[in-house]
């Protein structure tokens, strides 16, 4: 009986095992399988350089794939630490998307900062190309929710202003124009913007039509007082407020010079 009972065990434990073989797939088959197909490659090419085997190959993507997202990096994509080389249109283009607003990272530009680009670049000329057309093709080329566009909507909107620009040239020949215009160029500063004079700050500037504590802050030439203009100061010379013969008592009471 003990026999027969041991002789049982070992087969149900063979079975069990066969069984999961088939549920879950035995990795030495798999293996014994592309080391065969190895082996019949190496056959057919006996004089080229030893291939290493698939099973290395694969370890060797995912080895890399764990290193690059350990390096928060990706072969090719967004976040790979490799920097990428600006073309000259890209730089002008980031140039003055910056211009004016601290804020700004360069990859979008606003309305104002395309007509100063067309401007300053010489893609306005008055005739062919005026700002009213810039205006219409920035809104033409920009999504309706947005304000800004972007490096690909720019370079379309030069395309749209080439065919206007150079009408005898192909759209090819056209965009090349109009992309050297660009290239290599930075906003034009021309100085402090002047205050413009109006009637109403004029009047708002003029302390001579000022009331009340404020006329108090300025003397007749509109000069400021300083502390005294802003501080009721103490009068200690003796004499009433509003009295206007200070300082005459001396002179009346003073006698004149002896007559000889």
């Amino acid at each position: 009986m003990g026999a027969t009972a041991s002789v049982k065990k070992s087969c149900h434990s063979s079975s069990s095992s066969s069984s999961n073989e088939q549920a879950f797939g035995c990795p030495d088959t798999a293996d014994s399988e592309d080391m065969a197909e190895f082996k019949v490659q190496m056959a057919k090419h006996p004089h080229q350089s030893p291939l290493r085997p698939p099973s290395e190959h694969s370890k060797d993507r995912a080895l890399k794939r764990l290193s690059s997202e350990s390096n928060g990096t990706s072969e090719g994509g967004a976040g790979s630490s490799t920097p990428v080389e600006l073309t000259a249109l890209e730089e002008s283009f980031r140039r003055f998307a910056i211009q004016g607003d601290t804020r700004a990272t360069g990859k979008e530009m606003h309305g104002k900062n395309w007509s100063k680009l067309c401007k300053d670049c010489g893609v306005i000329d008055g005739k062919s190309i005026t700002l009213t057309d810039v205006d219409i093709v920035f809104s033409k080329v920009k999504k309706k929710s947005c304000r800004t566009i972007t490096f690909d909507q720019f370079k379309e909107a030069l395309m749209e202003l080439a065919m206007k620009r150079f009408k005898e040239k192909s759209a090819e020949d056209a965009a090349e124009e109009i992309f050297k215009m660009i290239e290599g160029k930075s906003p034009v500063i021309l100085g402090v913007t002047r205050a413009v004079a109006s009637p109403t700050v004029s009047r708002l500037t003029d302390t001579t039509k000022f009331t009340g504590s404020h006329k108090e802050r300025f003397d007749q030439t509109g000069r400021g007082k300083g502390k005294a203009g802003r501080v009721d100061m103490v009068d200690t010379s003796g004499y009433v407020s509003g009295y206007k013969h200070a300082g005459s008592y001396e002179k009346k009471v003073k006698p004149g010079p002896k007559q000889m």
